[in-house]
């Protein structure tokens, strides 16, 4: 049974330098999407209650309140679930905020990036430290408790101490969930071909990295993924869907979902999409290697680690001996835990490494 879905609103007033995300400046298309994004989940949705439901972007507090509440009204629901959506400080007020609690939105996220007014001007954003402030303050007033800001590291000019003041600044303010992703630069973002002066290398963004889970952890943070941090019950529920390696529904352009054992994503063009929005541009059913796979690369990147006996059970392995040569090699970087295994702190700066050695 399906209980989770995403929900991606593809529509941006502009584009953040760093930004290779699918997302489109033409709003003037906005109502033909809908329409197909209604008729996606119409098609496709199977009525389940669902735990959790998310919305993001691109940036979808471009839409009117009206306009959620007709998507979120196509859903069932648990008693008590998590219901997320985007947001751009820009973007919102204290109005729209009170709004989205009172239709059933009880979880927001904002992309805040940095506090620093000099370097959002930089990458492109919209707000200012204010808007971000203001929106906060504005999102607490509104009733919503479960709050996350997302922050960039290793943008230009940020030095350690601004990235960590930034931090503290975030949980001064009251935000309960902290999402850190450090600076990459795609092909597809407008830093591909106009590199910007004084980006952080590769090991200073290393050590912006391990200073904020320090940080973090010291004021009651709980490190619960490798990019994300909450305090206690305010982890991401649906994050954790995926970090679980469980199902889940993916509607609107370039979505991507896991159903019935099959993997699928549709168009990342705007037009296509609306034309045919339950065609699916990919498909791929799961095989059990594969399965066995995700859940050993999802949940590494979890701090509570693997679960040894249930991966043994579940896919009916022996997984210290299928594994025994990759685990030896990395013995500095995988700490034992009572259910399994985990990556230490300096197993997560290499993740991406260990975890490649997983795959077949």
């Amino acid at each position: 049974m399906v209980e989770n879905a995403y929900i991606h609103i593809p529509f941006c007033r502009s584009r953040c330098k760093y930004c290779s995300f699918t997302s489109f400046v033409d709003l003037g298309l906005k109502e033909d999407y809908l329409n197909s994004l209604s008729f996606e989940i119409e098609n496709n949705y199977k009525g389940e209650r669902l735990k959790t439901l998310y919305i993001g972007g691109g940036t979808p507090s471009i839409l009117t309140t009206n306009e959620v509440y007709k998507i979120i009204s196509k859903f069932n629901f648990n008693r008590n679930p998590e219901i997320t959506m985007e947001q751009n400080p820009d973007s919102v007020d204290e109005e729209y905020l009170k709004n989205l609690r009172e239709i059933g939105i009880n979880r927001v996220s904002f992309g805040c990036q940095t506090f620093n007014d000099k370097i959002l001007k930089i990458i492109g954003r919209r707000h200012s430290s204010k808007m971000a402030i203001d929106a906060l303050n504005w999102a607490k007033k509104a009733g919503f408790k479960n709050i996350n800001f997302d922050f960039i590291y290793g943008l230009p000019n940020q030095t350690i101490d601004i990235f960590t003041n930034d931090l503290k600044k975030a949980v001064k303010l009251g935000v309960n969930h902290i999402s850190l992703y450090g600076l990459k630069i795609d092909e597809g973002c407008y830093f591909y071909d106009n590199i910007p002066k004084n980006i952080a290398d590769n090991d200073t963004q290393a050590d912006m990295y391990m200073s904020a889970i320090n940080l973090l952890e010291n004021l009651g943070f709980i490190h619960y993924e490798i990019s994300n941090f909450a305090k206690e019950g305010f982890e991401s529920k649906h994050n954790l869907n995926y970090w679980n390696n469980n199902t889940y529904y993916g509607f609107g352009c370039s979505a991507h979902g896991y159903v019935d054992k099959i993997r699928c994503s549709n168009s990342n063009s705007l037009k296509t999409y609306i034309k045919n929005p339950t065609v699916k541009e990919f498909m791929h059913e799961v095989s059990k290697q594969e399965s066995l796979e995700e859940e050993i690369f999802l949940g590494f990147r979890k701090m509570s680690g693997i679960n040894i006996d249930e991966i043994n059970r579940k896919y009916e392995i022996n997984f210290n001996k299928k594994y025994e040569k990759i685990l030896k090699k990395y013995s500095d970087f995988i700490t034992k835990t009572e259910l399994g295994l985990k990556l230490n702190n300096q197993g997560i700066l290499i993740s991406n490494i260990i975890l490649s050695d997983f795959l077949e």
